[in-house]
């Protein structure tokens, strides 16, 4: 199958960002555009294949919602904005040809005080008509706040036109004078009319359900509960509960196949597809939804998770599943799908990643993003009928032809011999020794892939090398890698971070005298508890938005239903203690820059504030950013920017010298 290239359809298209005011050099113009938003935040196809709607921004705090006619001339259409500090719109999927459905998230404060994660949903036609809002209205007799404005369960509901399944928060109400109030409770599904708002119910709620999920037909098939303690706090135990074919009855997995995490449901097929532990690394399994309660293993390896499921079009078919490895791999179930995908990598510049991202209903035309270490993403029509492949929008404009740095896989041998993952990346043409930076990883639950990244490659830009450690404590290699987490492990995972630094310096990367550390979230905690462990071995500290005190993390979720989740998570002994910064700020030998967001609801500022206290305290050089209004991402390009500025010119004061 040969595929051919076309200029692109869409002229025009990409989205225009302020130019940068280079007014000090290189430094300046590197921050601004590797710190700017993504030119495309989001992007879809339509059912019919005719259309792309996508979400581009101001570089600031505004989304603008465009419209592409692919039949016309290609103009974008803005279609609606929102332009708020504390919100953003995240997401929009096509209903039909003729109306979106598109989600809004931000952050509210209750009663002024305690701030929760909210979300809205809308319909937003293509016709000019308003913005319509799908979540139901809360009744004044309610009781509780309503932060979940629904998930989108079935884009397509066979046989209803303009329908959609989203769930329903329901509140209970005060029933002093009136029979009509609610008095049930939970999570639930309705089906909604996207022209008209109109709804009914299809799923009663259930106080415990988290999940509903539904079949490619639109049916409910499976829910997730969460348990909860006798206080209404989460326990961290799910159940899974399916429905065979046709009923209206739950039954619970765990009566015939425990330990199985459902995700997806195949209607033809009639089985659910989902993880399971084999011998200490997540499986993919598929389970029948007949009772008999049969299963086949899918797909499992010995070396790392398979973690992600892969689907694509309206109905969300099952294609595939994915693992990374050194570089993510896609194992497709639907043959045509694995050769059209490698036949596409071969095709394209540098060999990259591929990934289908939607697809019109028929799944003739597909739409897909292709990128790499060196790339941060292209996005692409492919009409598979007429094997007519057209690029259309970059994700990153301002680094279209820019030159970056290449990423590889390498290991290094962490102190009692253990072979540690991770990416190096260094500045092209340079040699050791040279200013490097380590830089582990947020989570801890997490893990580092080979891939863009716009840190690093700012990092690179400015002539660090840069190596990126997956520590025993990251996510991906299995339980025995992950341990009890890096919070409670965080001796092995910080152990391993040092060795990344030592392995610098040993293979004659690094100059000792010019390595720094620097992290976000877990990563910013890595970077200040290894002064901690081995105060001489770095000679700057970058930490954006760190953890700093344990016993902190647990305070802070106290007025939050996860408050027993996040207690479990990070445990209780002598290492709370011994793992907090905070608590030896008089060991730090090198100087420390710290970033945080006011509005950081996954890790409270008063951790920075904190740290910063303390490390004045013991004299040791120490500056503090706070962003006013941001959260823990800091997703805004003119922060960012200014991050940067501050992060490159603290390396160039510490390293460069």
């Amino acid at each position: 199958m040969k595929y051919s290239f076309f200029v692109p359809l869409l002229a025009g298209l990409a989205v225009a960002f302020p130019a940068a005011a280079v007014a000090q050099g290189d430094a300046e113009e590197d921050a601004a555009v590797f710190g700017a938003r993504a030119s495309v935040l989001d992007i879809s196809l339509s059912p019919s294949g005719s259309k792309i709607a996508y979400l581009g921004s101001d570089n600031g705090t505004t989304e603008v919602l465009y419209v592409v006619d692919l039949a016309s001339d290609g103009a974008p259409r803005a279609l609606m904005s929102l332009g708020e500090d504390d919100a953003e719109l995240s997401r929009c999927d096509w209903a039909t040809d003729t109306y979106l459905v598109c989600e809004i998230v931000g952050i509210a404060r209750v009663d002024g005080g305690v701030p929760v994660y909210f979300s809205r949903m809308l319909s937003v036609g293509t016709d000019d008509s308003e913005p319509r809002l799908l979540t139901s209205t809360r009744s004044v007799r309610a009781y509780g706040v309503q932060q979940d404005g629904g998930t989108i369960v079935a884009l397509d509901v066979e046989g209803e036109e303009n329908r959609i399944l989203m769930t329903r928060d329901f509140l209970a109400e005060a029933t002093i004078g009136t029979r009509l109030a609610n008095e049930e409770r939970g999570l639930g599904v309705e089906e909604v009319d996207v022209s008209s708002k109109r709804r009914n119910t299809v799923e009663k709620p259930d106080e415990y359900a988290t999940r509903y999920i539904a079949d490619d037909k639109g049916a409910i098939r499976l829910k997730v509960r969460s348990l909860r303690d006798g206080s209404g706090r989460l326990t961290g135990e799910r159940r899974y509960f399916y429905r065979e074919s046709g009923s209206k009855s739950w039954r619970d997995f765990g009566d015939g196949f425990s330990g199985f995490s459902p995700v997806a449901v195949d209607a033809a097929k009639n089985v659910a597809y989902g993880f399971r532990d084999v011998d200490g690394y997540q499986a993919l399994y598929r389970v029948a939804l007949d009772g008999s309660g049969n299963s086949e293993q899918v797909l499992a390896r010995d070396d790392v998770d398979i973690d992600q499921l892969i689907r694509i079009g309206r109905q969300r078919r099952v294609v595939g599943a994915s693992y990374a490895t050194e570089k993510r791999t896609i194992e497709y179930l639907d043959p045509e799908l694995a050769s059209l995908a490698s036949k596409l990598q071969a095709a394209l510049p540098g060999k990259p990643l591929i990934d289908i991202v939607d697809a019109s209903a028929d799944e003739r035309t597909l739409l897909i993003v292709a990128s790499s270490d060196v790339d941060p993403g292209m996005t692409y029509l492919l009409e598979r009928d007429s094997n007519r492949l057209s690029p259309l929008l970059p994700l990153r404009d301002p680094l279209v032809d820019r030159p970056m740095a290449q990423m590889k896989p390498i290991t290094f041998p962490a102190a009692d011999g253990t072979q540690i993952p991770g990416y190096l990346t260094i500045p092209a043409g340079a040699s050791g020794p040279m200013a490097a930076i380590v830089l582990p990883h947020g989570g801890p639950g997490s893990r580092d892939e080979w891939g863009f990244d716009w840190l690093v490659q700012f990092l690179a830009a400015r002539g660090y090398a840069v190596l990126q450690p997956n520590f025993r404590g990251s996510a991906g290699y299995g339980d025995a890698w992950f341990g009890r987490n890096g919070f409670q492990e965080w001796e092995t995972a910080i152990g391993d971070v040092n060795d990344a630094g030592r392995w610098l310096v040993a293979e004659g990367i690094a100059d000792p005298a010019r390595l720094g550390i620097a992290g976000w979230s877990y990563g910013g905690y890595a970077a200040l508890q290894s002064q901690v462990v081995d105060p001489d071995l770095y000679k700057a500290v970058v930490a954006i938005a760190p953890v700093t005190d344990l016993d902190m993390v647990v305070e802070e979720a106290r007025d939050y239903t996860n408050f027993q989740v996040v207690r479990r998570f990070v445990g209780e002994g002598p290492h709370v203690r011994a793992g907090s910064p905070v608590n030896f700020a008089d060991r730090f030998q090198a100087p420390v820059l710290l970033f945080h967001g006011t509005e950081d609801m996954n890790v409270g500022n008063q951790q920075s504030r904190k740290m910063e206290d303390r490390l004045e305290a013991a004299g040791v050089p120490v500056r503090y950013v706070e962003f006013e209004g941001h959260d823990h991402y800091l997703d805004h390009g003119k922060v960012r920017r200014d991050m940067l500025l501050a992060i490159d010119g603290f390396l160039a004061e510490n390293l460069q010298n």
